[in-house]
């Protein structure tokens, strides 16, 4: 089921990565166009976790794909300017989570401007991933 997720998930990145090039010519955004396959899975090796959650994202002239707020989730990725790790804030010092270990891997693969994007997280658990990520759009799914 996981491969054949993958599987999806690379074809309709491709799909949406040709589909980006129209509008690469177009000046209405300063990033060149991007493609993004994100995902949240429980465990903390990517390529062995349960997938909960994922969504396709194409930010160039227009945002689209899976996401179901794709504009604010583009605002989100072009703010990092291709270093996603600024997503990542201190914990909301407000909101207590346990210390229990059930971690949880959120992704990022695709294309961004110019280069290619292969970024992971691993959370000690839901809770601190959702204060961590302060209800960042890109993850809001």
């Amino acid at each position: 089921m996981r491969h054949r997720l993958a599987a999806v998930s690379a074809a309709t990145l491709l799909c949406l990565a040709g589909t980006a090039g129209v509008a690469e010519a177009s000046p209405a955004s300063l990033h060149g166009p991007s493609a993004m396959v994100l995902t949240v899975m429980q465990g903390d090796d990517a390529t062995t976790g349960t997938v909960l959650r994922a969504v396709v994202l194409s930010c160039g002239y227009t945002a689209e794909g899976t996401h179901p707020a794709p504009r604010a989730a583009c605002d989100a990725l072009n703010a990092t300017e291709g270093e996603l790790d600024r997503l990542l804030s201190a914990p909301d010092p407000g909101r207590a989570c346990s210390r229990r270990q059930d971690p949880v891997t959120i992704t990022a693969d695709g294309v961004w401007g110019d280069g290619r994007v292969e970024w992971k997280h691993t959370f000690r658990n839901a809770c601190v991933m959702s204060a961590t990520l302060n209800g960042n759009a890109l993850y809001a799914f």
